[in-house]
Parts: C-alpha cells; structure tokens; sequence
C-alpha cells in the first residue's frame, strides 16, 4: 500500500504491515532526541532519484535528515545504498530531484565550505602515499585551512582528542599501511570527527570492527545527533539498526523505497521481503533482535517472523 500522507510520523511510500500476536517483541527503534542543538542545519533529499546504470528510475525520495536525528539505511546488496550515499555528498549526479544542505542546492556549495559542514566516512579506504595515523586524521583539518598553510597546534589536539576517543591514541605514529581493517574503520571515523562536519553520511561504519568497537562508534554517532547534527547510516546490520535508529530507509534492488519511523519500519514481514530472508524476532532489555532462520525454514503463514520466545 502507498502511503503519500506525509503528514507527521508517517513514513512516505510502501507501508509495511504486520499481523503479530500480542507475546510478538516489540519491533525495533528508538525514539527522536529532544534536546541538542536544534539550529543545525538538516539535509533535504527533493524527489531524489539515485542514477544505478540498467536500472528503471526508482521511487523519489522525499524526506530530510533533521539535526539529532539518525537514519539507517537498511537493504540487500545491490539496492543502492552507497550510490545513494554517494548522491548525498555530492560526489554523483541524481538521475532525477536534487540535494539540499541547509535549503541550499549541493551543487551550489563551493566544496570547501561544503567539507565543512558534511563528512563521509566512506566503506573502504585506500592509501595511495605513505602516512601516520595522526597525519592522516589531520586531513579532516584541511576544509578549514588556507592554501600553502599547514595545521596549528589547535588542529593536532583536534585530531588527538579524535583518535583517542576511537581508542587510537598510541598509534599516532604508526603508518596507516600497518594498521588491520578494523583500526583503519577506526581511523576513518576518527578523521570525521576532527572535520567536525553537522552532517555524517556513514557507509557501513561498523565494518570489520569488534563487537565492542561497534557500540562504541554507534555510540559516537549518538553522541554527534545528541550535540545536533544529522547522521544517515549505510548499514548490513538490522539490529544496529533497531538499537540506534530514529528513522530507516528500505531501498528494495528494483527502486522501490520505504522510510519513516524506526518501529513502523522494523516490522519482521517488511525486512523479510527486503532480504528475502526468513527472520525470528526476540526480545533483550525491551528492544527487537531479528536473527535469520535457517535456509528451507519459511515464515508463518501470518508473515509475522517466528518468535524465539
């Protein structure tokens, strides 16, 4: 069913329904931050359509990336969510619609102020020259400098107190070549953070971390919507999604989108047509955790998701 209402809490294209019985879990989601700083600037998406090559054009996308606010951006492979990632930072061209930061169209931005106010932390990182930790952190100091000018000592204790809050303080000195996948995630965070940007646009942030890493850049993350700035989360993980979103989007690899509230949208029937994947859902401290069911095992006739109670 579609829903164009777009009135309050809402969410904007195909609603997903389901039937559960009253011992069903909760589904997943948080509720919206009423504090921060709420004179930040939001990132609006006007009937966006991502460009994907050999793809017919999807459902526009309406919707806006409010100061405290974190979205989770939930799809099987292939649905878009980098491309759409990448639209979002200006580094591709829509098929259709437009980017606005601040009502402003992206394009309009010059690229310096831009870096200022929006940071990507992008999937993979490649390092093409030799260089520290700390050097490579520094880099998310340059939007704010002139040309020819190097770092003051105000922007290295930026760039210290950032990698420390990622646990990369003693490695400072290292060569970024020598770190593993999961300190290198880290690192890439970590140069966000001493941008400074009000808009994080997060490309699986979690990848190759530790459990204990990945609360700890969620909760970074948390930290940066509860100060006032807007945070879009590329994720693999539903429950991540379900513990730290306010809103997701469900990109479906034909084009077809839904968005709105967390708990509206982490209903077990919607994320087993997005995956095509048999899920149960339980229950730890209140809040949904959806695991896969095995390969052969269908969901109930209700399309509820198995319960694991």
């Amino acid at each position: 069913m579609l829903n164009r209402t777009g009135r309050g809490d809402q969410p904007w294209g195909v609603t997903p329904t389901c039937q559960r019985g009253s011992d069903a879990a909760p589904a997943g989601g948080v509720d919206a931050p009423s504090g921060g700083d709420r004179t930040a600037i939001r990132l609006t998406l006007d009937d966006l359509i991502i460009d994907i090559p050999e793809r017919a054009a999807g459902q526009p996308l309406r919707l806006s990336i409010e100061p405290g606010e974190i979205w989770g951006v939930l799809g099987p492979n292939g649905a878009g969510k980098t491309t759409l990632l990448h639209t979002l930072a200006g580094l591709r061209r829509p098929r259709a619609g437009q980017v606005r930061l601040a009502e402003v169209e992206l394009s309009r931005w010059r690229r310096r102020l831009l870096a200022q106010r929006l940071g990507v932390v992008f999937q993979e990182r490649h390092d093409d020259f030799p260089a520290t930790v700390l050097e490579s952190a520094l880099i998310g100091r340059h939007p704010y400098l002139s040309p020819w000018h190097l770092e003051r000592g105000e922007d290295v204790a930026i760039a210290r107190r950032a990698l420390a809050r990622m646990e990369l303080g003693e490695l400072e000195q290292r060569l970024v070549s020598t770190l593993s996948g999961g300190e290198r995630q880290r690192l890439m965070v970590a140069t966000t953070l001493t941008q400074g940007p009000r808009i994080w646009l997060v490309d699986e942030p979690t990848n190759h971390l530790d459990l204990r890493h990945q609360v700890a850049v969620m909760e970074l993350l948390t930290e940066q919507a509860a100060a006032g700035c807007g945070v879009l989360a590329c994720l693999h993980d539903i429950n991540l999604a379900a513990r730290w979103c306010h809103r997701v989007l469900l990109l479906y690899p034909d084009g077809e989108a839904c968005w709105g509230p967390a708990a509206t949208m982490l209903e077990p029937s919607a994320l087993e047509r997005l995956y095509g994947q048999p899920l149960a859902i339980g229950s730890v401290d209140g809040r949904a955790v959806f695991v896969p069911r095995a390969s052969g095992v269908g969901a109930e006739a209700d399309g509820g998701g198995q319960s694991l109670l």
